[in-house]
């Protein structure tokens, strides 16, 4: 008994493995390399975000904020004069690569960004709370 497999009702096409396989590569393919990596570390009076983009020009990196959303893009072409190399192996990727952060509590004004050995950093001020000080409230 422990050597069987379910039967499944319905279309048992000889594909269907394949497909799965396929399904679940590019799934996992989408994930893993159209988004960058990030760090985000919270300071007293900031925050850094560190972001991973190795091998972009500092031309090619775009941060932009509109509506507390800072989106950090990338963009990485390929020339037509590579496309006729006769490649053996290509693993390096090309394409667009886009993120957004909530920057609602942030001063959008004094945000610095520096890139330096492939990666972006971002300084955030924080807003003032306005009340710093706290208040303690007692229970009733």
């Amino acid at each position: 008994m422990f050597g069987l497999t379910p039967f499944r009702r319905g279309r048992n096409d000889v594909f269907d493995f394949f497909n799965e396989m396929e399904k679940n590569f590019m799934q996992s393919f989408n994930n893993e390399f159209f988004n960058f990596k990030t760090d985000i570390v919270e300071k007293e009076d900031k925050f850094i975000l560190e972001a991973e983009l190795p091998g972009f020009n500092k031309e090619n990196i775009d941060v932009k904020v509109d509506d507390n959303k800072l989106t950090i893009s990338a963009k990485q072409d390929t020339s037509t004069e590579e496309n006729k190399d006769n490649y053996v192996r290509k693993e390096r990727r090309y394409g667009s690569f886009v993120r957004s952060f909530d920057v609602s509590n942030v001063k959008v004004d004094d945000i610095k960004a520096d890139y330096k050995n492939g990666i972006l950093t971002l300084e955030l001020p924080k807003k003032d709370s306005g009340n710093s000080n706290g208040k303690k409230i007692d229970i009733n």
